[in-house]
């Protein structure tokens, strides 16, 4: 059970979540959706509850990328992503031509040009992945969640999911497994562990040696990149005579 998580995303961060298997990522994220009720507090988007607004003004306030969601084998690409259009249809409504080119353009935003018509069921994991940020996108909230949305992506697509988070001028928050991913591509990181949440801080904070140390029990160290000079996350395992 995760307690006491208290912080405040500033808009247009990005914000990664991350702690061991079973520490609450998912949960959070959950709970930041509108899908789980806290036990105590609330969750507050521009200052509205978020429990207390209607399930159509949700899905217009927030976009989830579950873990490993998987979409009816027996509808096209397409479809599936047009379905983050429903909020703003009228009951019965069908979406025209802006509806298709905002689907294509989505599409096309995560290098999935052409899939419109493809079945699911002849999608990758991957391209599975990528047609449910393409339905988040066209959603248009201003609140993106994803749920570890690096799994099924090669290493291309995961720095491609990455870098897009950060264009979209929307306020994204993520749970992610890679630390050097959280690293390098968050504004903050938020790190749970045992049932309680961190402070929400920059990643050189976040994820300093002692806490990765204490948290994952791995050996962390900054060192800067021979091409660009940037600092990088470098992570290996702790000398075994140094654990626990």
């Amino acid at each position: 059970m995760l307690t006491n998580a208290s912080f405040t995303v500033l808009a247009g961060e990005t914000v990664g979540i991350v702690g061991p298997n079973g520490s609450g990522k998912t949960t959070l994220l959950r709970t930041i959706a509108g899908l789980i009720r806290p036990v105590h507090g609330s969750v507050l988007v521009n200052g509205v509850g978020l429990h207390r607004i209607s399930a159509r003004q949700r899905a217009r306030t927030i976009a989830l990328v579950a873990q490993d969601e998987q979409p009816s084998a027996d509808l096209l690409a397409g479809e599936v992503v047009a379905l983050g259009r429903t909020p703003y249809l009228p009951p019965w409504g069908a979406g025209g031509v802006e509806e298709q080119d905002a689907v294509e353009a989505a599409l096309r935003a995560v290098d999935l040009d052409g899939f419109a018509e493809r079945p699911v069921h002849r999608l990758s994991g991957g391209e599975r992945q990528r047609v449910l940020l393409a339905r988040a996108l066209v959603q248009d909230t201003p609140l993106l969640l994803m749920d570890e949305p690096t799994n099924h992506l090669d290493i291309t697509h995961q720095l491609d999911l990455l870098a897009l988070a950060r264009e979209l001028g929307r306020t994204v928050v993520l749970s992610l497994h890679d630390l050097a991913l959280a690293d390098r591509y968050c504004d903050r990181v938020l790190v749970l562990h045992r049932g309680r949440a961190h402070s929400l801080e920059p990643p050189a904070v976040a994820l300093r040696a002692e806490v990765l140390d204490t948290v994952f029990g791995v050996h962390a160290t900054r060192i800067p990149h021979p091409d660009t000079g940037i600092p990088h996350l470098l992570i290996t395992a702790r000398p075994q005579s140094s654990r626990a």
